[in-house]
């Protein structure tokens, strides 16, 4: 089993498949072999993904609450359960020849869901997406087409929707359709952070496709009220600077590149009180796709070096939302600090939006460097 960051309202873990767990859990995903569900197990939503053709590097991912009994529920083919603080959410689209329609009505339904239930704080989701960088029946890449009906469905939101935009990762998967889960907070109130190094993903022109992908590359979600510090949750993380791909076809330089983009993005979030900025060692619970099983071993020993020994690490072999990307990463910080503590960007003249779901702090824009 291994912690990721534990408070006294959330928790998320790893264990192996084979663990035998009877502790209450808010939500369970499984990286496995076949995709399943989302259902309730026990009362529990519980999705499994396809992410491994091996059982045996499969895993679980579990969300737990601390003290509380969740209440669970299906909504529009989605399960959840939420517990006074958090949302656990899970769904996923069959496969088809075109995905942008039921995209769009997938997450509307997940959107729709937080406003029924007041969980108004999206802090983060993940993205499993078959044949990612094949075409569809029009002949428009999977990822975009899967990105276009994602923003239709944010297109509802009040306002300047993409201030609310959290922290989320788009991932290749080994079988088809689309799963996705997120974690919502009733009240509190994340802060999106965007990476100086790079454009925020829901500008980039329009060669990505008809529409941007839609997320922050980080969101920080504070302790409960009168705790100190909090929690970040990393985007997935691969060697784009500005908007575009750097290093095609070189695993190492893409390596290098991920890995300054992890620390420059870490080093972006400061929190009034504490004595250091985040770094790498700061890292739990780090998921790093790598696109050819041969390059997992130099992968493996680049991370090893570059993270904490303590740090939960889960290794998978799957398409990168990009053909030219190599390897993404991302994970989990706990985020020390004092009381009242909010993370704030380096000074770089950055510009905060602020609306009634989210605080995103937003660099200048990098254009297309």
């Amino acid at each position: 089993m291994d912690m990721a960051h534990s408070t006294e309202i959330l928790a998320c873990e790893f264990t192996d498949l084979d663990a035998v767990d009877t502790a209450p859990a808010l939500g369970v995903v499984t990286y496995g072999t076949e995709a399943a569900g989302p259902d309730l197990v026990a009362g529990v939503p519980t999705i499994t993904l396809p992410m491994t053709r091996d059982a045996a590097t499969g895993f679980r991912e579990v969300w737990r609450c601390a003290g509380r009994s969740p209440v669970s529920g299906r909504f529009r083919g989605l399960c959840y359960a939420h517990d006074g603080d958090t949302l656990f959410v899970a769904g996923s689209v069959p496969r088809s020849d075109r995905y942008r329609h039921l995209v769009r009505d997938a997450y509307s339904a997940m959107l729709d869901l937080t406003t029924r239930l007041d969980y108004p704080y999206l802090f983060r989701i993940w993205n499993v997406v078959g044949d990612i960088n094949q075409p569809n029946a029009a002949g428009l890449e999977i990822y975009r087409d899967f990105c276009q009906g994602r923003a239709e469905a944010f297109d509802t939101w009040p306002g300047v929707w993409t201030t609310h935009l959290c922290a989320a990762t788009g991932i290749g998967a080994v079988g088809g359709g689309v799963g996705f889960y997120g974690v919502a907070s009733k009240s509190r109130r994340p802060t999106h952070v965007e990476n100086p190094r790079q454009m925020p993903a829901y500008q980039y022109p329009p060669q990505y496709g008809p529409r941007s992908p839609s997320f922050a590359r980080a969101s920080y979600l504070p302790a409960a009220d009168g705790e100190s510090g909090g929690t970040l949750y990393v985007s997935g993380t691969a060697s784009v600077i500005g908007h575009a791909t750097v290093h095609p076809g070189d695993l190492t330089g893409q390596l290098t590149t991920t890995l300054d983009n992890l620390r420059h993005l870490l080093a972006a979030v400061r929190v009034d009180n504490a004595p250091a900025a985040l770094t790498l060692d700061s890292l739990r619970m780090i998921k790093v796709y790598v696109r050819h099983e041969s390059d997992i071993p130099v992968v493996r020993k680049w991370c090893g070096e570059a993270f904490s020994p303590t740090a939960a690490i889960r290794y998978l072999n799957v398409d990168i939302c990009r053909a030219d990307l190599l390897v993404e990463i991302e994970g989990i910080a706990v985020v020390p600090g004092g009381r009242r503590s909010v993370p704030r960007a380096q000074p770089r003249s950055a510009e905060v939006k602020a609306d009634r779901t989210s605080a995103t702090v937003v660099p200048p824009s990098l254009g297309s460097q």
